[in-house]
């Protein structure tokens, strides 16, 4: 594999995986990292466009015989956005694997005929990855020794179905609008009527339904369970181990290690800014929920002079009641030159447990933490002597709770723009799938301001189940004009995630 520099046209054909975004290869993630620009089709998680935040993303989905775009509308464009501006890197993401019934391979021959270099990464295949999920081994030493993987294109049907007699185990990829005749011409070239028989739709992912029956019945059964694209089907005696090996979508709402799954089949929409990946996003999943991220906010460094100026023998309480602060904070030393020592004169206040986390990752301690999180009691309990002054490090759009509880305890708060918070634009393809959310997750009063900027004719945020992380986002959020709003109990991913629990049961 060649290793191109940045400047030079790329293209990586990645595999997705088929829906679990922790099925994504490393390489895959590196590849995503690296990217440009975006291509991702209908069967690839959006999530994993977290691993691009900076990168141009297109929708180039295509669902059943409603398309979207052609597949040589596709080809043209992943050569053109590697061409642009004297070459860039672009990452073609798409469902499951690059060549299994992907059409890659086109798209491979459309690169090497313009002379764009590229590379190809495998994904994890839905046509073994569902079937697992469901509890299903595509073969087994004393139940099937070989397997077969067919599209559900049925033109072929007959003669070819019949040069298959010999393959224990049969995986129907893109066959639900036509199982039935398929199913028939199955039966029809010899295949056992009673061969056991399964359809699993959006294996892999919290959605993940399965029915089972034979050969004979699958369709209708199919039918009755109201199953739909995307699904697998798999015929062959291998089915009947579903009833001992069943584990990712056991009964009662419990994983496979015994854990409660009370979010499964909700989905969750978590804000966050356009540069972070979410640690609530892997708490909600191993709790069942489907987790639509959403880039509401993004930041920018604020007014360097004026830090500066702020700073300059500053021997009092410096006051941070973020994360992003912590990191803004060090961002400016670095582009000053200077490193954790500049710090040394001054005491550092922490807003909570998880900014006071931000600066231990850094090497320092924070001097004060309220005992309940928010800046209303960091400005009411901080302990300062007499003639001490407070610096708050902030953003533009920071409330002014902390600022009047010091005021009112007659302590000198002096405030500096350390970074700005700006709202970053939503794609329509994102927009579309909050409109599906059953509840939303708010860690600031400027992601509740952003969400609730959304609302347009088509489009009502403001009627959704909201978990606020704390009692002023829960604030921002009503005064916003959210009115299902619960708040978590502590400042953490876990009790942020039972929130949202309780919004959805609504108690």
């Amino acid at each position: 594999m060649t290793h191109p520099s940045p400047s030079r046209a790329f293209v990586s054909l990645i595999g997705a995986g088929p829906g679990d975004p922790g099925l994504l290869t490393l390489r895959g993630q590196q590849a995503l990292q690296a990217a440009d620009v975006v291509l991702f089709d209908y069967l690839a998680n959006p999530e994993l466009l977290r691993f691009a935040p900076d990168a141009e993303t297109i929708y180039v989905g295509k669902k059943g015989f409603s398309e979207y775009i052609s597949q040589e509308q596709i080809n043209a464009l992943i050569v053109a956005k590697a061409q642009e501006q004297g070459g860039r890197r672009v990452a073609r993401l798409k469902g499951g694997d690059v060549f299994v019934f992907g059409r890659g391979g086109e798209e491979a021959e459309a690169c090497a005929e313009a002379g764009v270099p590229f590379e190809v990464v495998p994904g994890v295949s839905s046509a073994i990855a569902a079937p697992a999920y469901a509890g299903i081994p595509v073969t087994h030493r004393e139940a099937a020794r070989s397997f077969a993987v067919l599209t559900g294109n049925t033109k072929e049907g007959g003669a070819h179905y019949e040069r298959l007699s010999g393959v224990d185990t049969l995986v129907l990829l893109m066959g639900v609008r036509n199982l039935g005749q398929i199913a028939a011409e199955l039966i029809a070239a010899g295949r056992d009527p009673q061969t056991p028989a399964a359809t699993v739709q959006w294996g892999t992912t919290p959605q993940q339904r399965t029915v089972t029956g034979t050969l004979q019945t699958i369709a209708r059964v199919v039918q009755e369970a109201g199953l739909e694209a995307p699904a697998v089907t798999v015929v062959g005696e291998v089915v009947r181990l579903r009833g001992s090996l069943r584990w990712f979508d056991l009964p009662g709402g419990l994983l496979g290690e015994g854990r409660q799954r009370p979010l499964a089949g909700k989905t969750v929409a978590v804000t966050r800014t356009r540069e972070g990946a979410s640690g609530l996003s892997d708490v909600l999943r191993a709790r069942g929920a489907s987790v639509l991220e959403l880039p509401l906010i993004r930041f920018a460094p604020g007014d360097h002079a004026a830090v500066a100026d702020a700073l300059h023998d500053f021997s009092g309480w410096l006051l941070l009641s973020s994360n992003q602060a912590v990191v803004a904070l060090f961002a400016f030393l670095e582009r000053s030159g200077l490193d954790a020592r500049a710090l040394a004169g001054v005491r550092l206040a922490a807003v909570g447990p998880s900014t006071a986390r931000s600066l231990q990752e850094r090497g320092l301690k924070a001097d004060f933490v309220p005992s309940t999180p928010g800046a209303r009691h960091l400005g009411q309990e901080l302990p300062v002597r007499a003639g001490e002054a407070a610096l708050h490090l902030t953003s533009q759009l920071a409330e002014d709770d902390l600022q009047r509880a010091l005021e009112a305890r007659g302590i000198g708060y002096r405030r500096a723009e350390l970074y700005r918070t700006e709202p970053a634009p939503l794609a329509e393809h994102t927009r579309e799938r909050l409109k599906g959310a059953d509840v939303v997750t708010l860690a600031s009063g400027s992601a509740a301001r952003h969400l609730a900027a959304l609302a347009g004719p088509d489009f009502d945020p403001l009627g959704m189940r909201v978990a606020a992380m704390g009692p002023q986002t829960a604030d921002a959020a009503r005064e916003a004009g959210f009115t299902r709003v619960t708040v978590a109990e502590t400042a953490s991913l876990e009790s942020l995630a039972d929130a949202a629990t309780v919004a959805l049961n609504g108690h």
